[in-house]
């Protein structure tokens, strides 16, 4: 037994190594075909990386791209703890009362099939050109999905493990940290991240259509002006804090729910 937990060690170890080795090639990838996509078009439809880079340099450096940005976070933030809270709820009364779910199944199939368009203009017709419609036309696009995967997570459960902890008189709130979470997590954890790259590209949506400010209207102004290198810019700046976010949140957070899984 001594000897197999340094071996297990050492194997481990080429596996992450590898792991991280292949994340970093699949970035390599990307840069050398736009790099080579960038020579063989006008720089004007698309900008070599390197231009990009330096221009969101520029745009940190101005300040404007780091106020649109926190702008539009605090929007995908809001929309996101609604959504999950929300979505959550009902997804796991729905998915432990047969009655219930069958009331509200016809609703969650109009919920999960209205396009997004419509529901932000809406909710713009109804609440005004307001902070208030731009989080709920986000949040209410979002609810139907988390509902679909928390329900399924709520029929899950293994019914025997619960009788288990009954049986031996476990506490509510330890059974529900050590029998109930660890079962409901993967389904939880996948609603998160699906529901974080959704957000925030609704969000971009909804600042488009009807805000003055975050980064969906400037790039609506960047689409004006035929500025590609401007909406590249804003873009990778967004998708930087959104692995940002994935690496420092959401991983951490997948290690600490699903213990007994390896994360990679």
């Amino acid at each position: 037994m001594q000897t197999q937990g340094p071996s297990a060690e050492v194997g481990l170890k080429p596996s992450v190594q590898s792991h991280k080795a292949l994340r970093a090639g699949s970035f390599l990838l990307i840069f050398i075909l736009w790099q080579v996509a960038a020579l063989v078009v006008d720089n004007r439809v698309l900008p070599a990386p390197i231009a990009v880079v330096k221009r969101l340099f520029i745009d940190l450096a101005s300040g404007e791209l780091l106020s649109n940005l926190t702008v539009t976070l605090i929007r995908v933030a809001f929309s996101f703890f609604f959504a999950m809270l929300l979505g959550t709820a009902i997804g796991l009364v729905m998915g432990s009362k047969r009655r219930l779910d069958v009331l509200l199944d016809g609703l969650l199939m109009l919920g999960l099939n209205v396009p997004a368009l419509v529901t932000i203009i809406l909710c713009y017709i109804w609440f005004g050109l307001t902070e208030v419609a731009a989080v709920v036309a986000v949040a209410v696009n979002k609810i139907p999905m988390v509902v679909v995967n928390m329900r399924e997570g709520a029929r899950a459960i293994d019914s025997q493990l619960m009788e288990v902890a009954r049986v031996y008189r476990i506490s509510r709130s330890l059974t529900f940290r050590s029998v109930y979470m660890p079962q409901l997590s993967p389904y939880l954890l996948a609603s998160m991240r699906n529901g974080l790259a959704l957000i925030w590209k609704i969000v971009l949506v909804v600042e488009l259509l009807g805000r003055s400010d975050g980064v969906g209207f400037q790039l609506s102004v960047f689409f004006q002006f035929f500025d590609i290198e401007g909406i590249l810019s804003y873009t990778l700046a967004f998708v930087l804090v959104i692995y940002m976010i994935e690496w420092l949140l959401l991983r951490p957070l997948e290690r600490s729910l699903s213990g007994w899984r390896q994360v990679g």
